[in-house]
Formats: structure tokens, sequence, C-alpha cells
């Protein structure tokens, strides 16, 4: 069982950075894929970002370039780099986890956070 929380959503005008984090309980961390996924009202679910064992990371295209996803095993924790937000950003975050790299790109994998909420104002 793995249990995520994210947190260091909130208000940030166009242009202005945030740091999100995922915290996960459980030994064997290091061992899972992570992803960030985000929300917008009214829309479906998006991928944001994914990061591997390697320490490889993927982007959707919206945010190539102005996000930065990283993983500290050590602190059991996975961070998300927002600069040069955009009204458009605005969603809630979420943090997912899975063994396997293929789901947790897809959005099917395991666990979940309860995500956090980003607004960007213009």
């Amino acid at each position: 069982q793995v249990q995520l929380v994210e947190s260091g959503g909130g208000l940030v005008q166009a242009g202005g950075s945030l740091r999100l984090s995922c915290a996960a309980s459980g030994r064997t961390f290091s061992a899972y894929a992570m992803a960030w996924f985000r929300q917008a009202p009214g829309k479906e679910r998006e991928f944001v970002a994914a990061i591997g064992w390697g320490l490889t990371t993927y982007y959707a295209n919206a945010v190539e370039g102005r996000f930065t996803m990283s993983r500290d095993n050590g602190k059991n924790t996975v961070y998300l780099q927002m600069n040069s937000l955009k009204p458009e950003d605005t969603a809630v975050y979420y943090c997912a986890a899975d063994a396997s790299f293929r789901a947790v790109r897809a959005g099917t994998g395991d666990y979940w956070g309860q995500g956090t909420l980003v607004t960007v104002s213009s």
C-alpha cells in the first residue's frame, strides 16, 4: 500500500511559480514510477509529467519547458516545479504512483493522492 499526500498548491499570478510536493508512505517508494495529472473545472483529467526509477522524466507538450518533475527517494517525495504559470494551468493537481510506468503514465496507476488546487490569475 502507498498513500500519497500532495501539498504546495495555492493562488499565484500569471508568470509566477509554485512547487508542488507529493509525499508517499511506504518503504518501497523507489520502486514506483510517479506521475502528476491535473483536472481543470469541466474538463477531463490530463497527464502533466511522469518520472521513472532511473529519473527519466516525461512531460505533456503543454508544460514542456516550464514544469520540472523530480524525486527524492530519501524523502519519499516527488516534486513538480511550475514556472511561467498561465491561467490555463489552473486545475486540481494529483499525484499518482504505480509499479508499472506504463500504467502510471496512462493514468491507470493504483495509487492517487487527494489533489491540491492551483489557481493562476491573469
